[in-house]
């Protein structure tokens, strides 16, 4: 058993080390838009039973789509709260609790983005799926004014309906949106190249310590 007692710190360096302290109102800031979201999920689910005999499967689809999309990024916002909190502010003390998340015992800010890269890619494809299955029924519609935009987006239900005489996708929005999913891609992979690179530095430097 331990007991050294850890020295105190001087006044400016404890002042700086207790500045991590300012990001707490940012997470709890969080818990709310993650609360947002859980009222969000529940409006739609609701939309989506009261409206299930008069829409076909296509908006079916589109809107349980939506639906999973809300669920990728309240997963973000529960890997970006707990991660960020263990790791930036200070320890939850998880270690013998029964539900402590497998990938918090090894959390660190490389791995942390790494995981948040590879939801923000799970994210941009639903959305690129919705684009693709919206965009796979045109059939020439002109595009929605800012008028029939701000109609659509009152419900799911009614942006996922066949019955509208506009659209809200393009080829080229859908271009643009396959474009900018495929650099989530690359910056993703480049991210987890970057960060092998350093583990493998500091495996090696730590073999070269021991060696000597």
């Amino acid at each position: 058993m331990n007991d050294r007692k850890i020295p105190p710190l001087s006044p400016l360096p404890a002042l700086i080390f207790s500045a991590r302290w300012l990001q707490l109102p940012l997470y709890l800031g969080l818990i709310v838009a993650q609360g947002v979201y859980v009222i969000l999920f529940v409006k739609e689910l609701w939309h989506l039973l009261a409206d299930a005999f008069r829409i076909d499967e296509q908006a079916i689809m589109l809107i349980v789509l939506g639906l999973i999309d809300v669920v990728m990024i309240s997963n973000l916002l529960i890997m970006v709260i707990v991660g960020g909190y263990e790791t930036f502010v200070s320890r939850l003390r998880l270690e013998s609790h029964p539900d402590q998340p497998e990938w918090l015992s090894h959390v660190n800010a490389s791995v942390l983005k790494v995981k948040l890269a590879m939801a923000i890619i799970g994210i941009s494809s639903i959305h690129l799926l919705k684009s693709f299955i919206e965009a796979g029924s045109l059939g020439g519609l002109p595009f929605c004014t800012g008028e029939e935009l701000a109609k659509m987006a009152a419900t799911a239900i009614d942006a996922a309906v066949g019955t509208r005489n506009c659209t809200k996708v393009t080829a080229a929005g859908v271009m643009w949106q396959t474009i900018i999913h495929c650099v989530f891609i690359l910056s993703a992979i480049g991210i987890a190249w970057t960060d092998r690179l350093m583990s493998n530095g500091h495996a090696s430097r730590e073999r070269v310590a021991e060696a000597h």
